[in-house]
């Protein structure tokens, strides 16, 4: 008879799941390239289905000045794309995300007759990124490292201050660009200045992103190869 399997613990489906997105495709101990950064961000047609809808948006509230077409354009692109990689069998599951929160969105600001409160739910985004990131803070334990902990195994980083320290730093780093983006972004929203919100975002999103993760990876693998490399000399010398 064989043996009932033991249920994962809640920390090894988290870290699966970890895995799985985009901070799983740069693994910190090996070298980033800008193939592993571009995987991280869903490849070339991930960066496309991320900057068209908003460029969509923005593109449009300039020249009509409407909310129903402005939000329906980018309701159509993400469509298009789920439709796209149907035809051609890549998975759907990232374009179907896109899409629903994109609907949401887009419903939002139908209801309320406001262009602006398509953005409500990135705002939302941002601030429960920067609060998570900021409790870890004050918690002493920086959210990067909590990540990385989970991808690479590793649950002892805490101990490691070369480890911690850039994990701080890290973490930081993720504070300032998403509170950053709300200290932009809302004063914008509460003025009324959709187009000037519809660029900021853009320019505020997927390159600012790319530059973050890319920070981020380096920093992490410094940390963590280091430690590596001195835990396999000290075993050579045993």
């Amino acid at each position: 008879m064989d043996e009932e399997r033991p249920e994962p613990s809640f920390r090894e489906e988290f870290a699966r799941l970890v895995q799985r997105s985009s901070l799983g495709h740069v693994p910190p101990g090996e070298t980033p390239s800008g193939r592993a950064l571009l995987g991280a961000m869903g490849g070339v047609r991930g960066l496309i289905e991320s900057i068209l809808p908003g460029l969509g948006f923005l593109v449009v509230y300039t020249v009509t000045k409407q909310v129903l077409p402005s939000v329906l354009a980018p309701v159509a692109l993400s469509v298009v794309f789920i439709v796209v990689r149907i035809v051609s069998r890549s998975p759907v599951t990232t374009a179907i995300a896109g899409a629903v929160g994109i609907a949401l969105s887009a419903g939002l600001a139908l209801f309320t007759g406001n262009a602006g409160d398509n953005f409500v739910f990135g705002f939302v985004i941002n601030g429960v990124i920067f609060t998570a990131a900021a409790i870890s803070l004050v918690a002493r334990r920086p959210l990067i490292g909590a990540l990385v902990g989970l991808l690479t195994g590793d649950p002892e980083w805490r101990h490691d201050k070369a480890k911690f320290r850039v994990a701080l730093i890290a973490t930081i780093l993720w504070c300032v660009v998403f509170g950053g983006r709300l200290a932009v972004e809302l004063p914008l929203y509460f003025a009324g200045a959709v187009d000037v919100l519809a660029g900021a975002k853009l320019v505020m999103g997927v390159p600012l992103y790319a530059v973050l993760l890319w920070v981020t990876w380096l920093l992490v693998r410094t940390a963590w190869r280091a430690s590596d490399e001195g835990e396999s000399e000290a075993s050579d010398d045993v």
